[in-house]
């Protein structure tokens, strides 16, 4: 359960600002680099994203991340489960809420 959440919010990440770095995307996170790594490496292996790297100048080497169609389909069903858990916590709580 944690790593679907820790995935979803990587992807979720990645989309709004794929060209972020890691160092970047782990502060933003909470994660720590090898955290961070780790999932890249997962979502990688899943067919999920593509990393792809390029030169800002000629020094330094980034990454760009890009979804894959698999990984916006997955985005999008781990957002359903998601709100899905969230609701039903709300739901949870109106109901221990009225029995006060």
């Amino acid at each position: 359960m944690k790593n679907q959440e820790d995935h979803f919010d990587v992807l979720r990440k990645i989309q709004q600002k794929p060209e972020s770095t890691q160092r970047e995307l782990a502060e933003e996170l909470g994660f720590s680099l090898g955290k961070l790594n780790y999932c890249l490496k997962a979502l990688q292996s899943k067919g999920l994203i593509k990393i792809e790297n390029f030169k800002k100048n000629p020094n330094k080497l980034n990454y760009f991340y890009v979804l894959t169609p698999k990984g916006i389909a997955q985005k999008t069903k781990l957002t359903l489960n998601y709100m899905k858990r969230k609701m039903n916590e709300y739901d949870e709580l109106k109901k221990e809420l009225k029995g006060k």
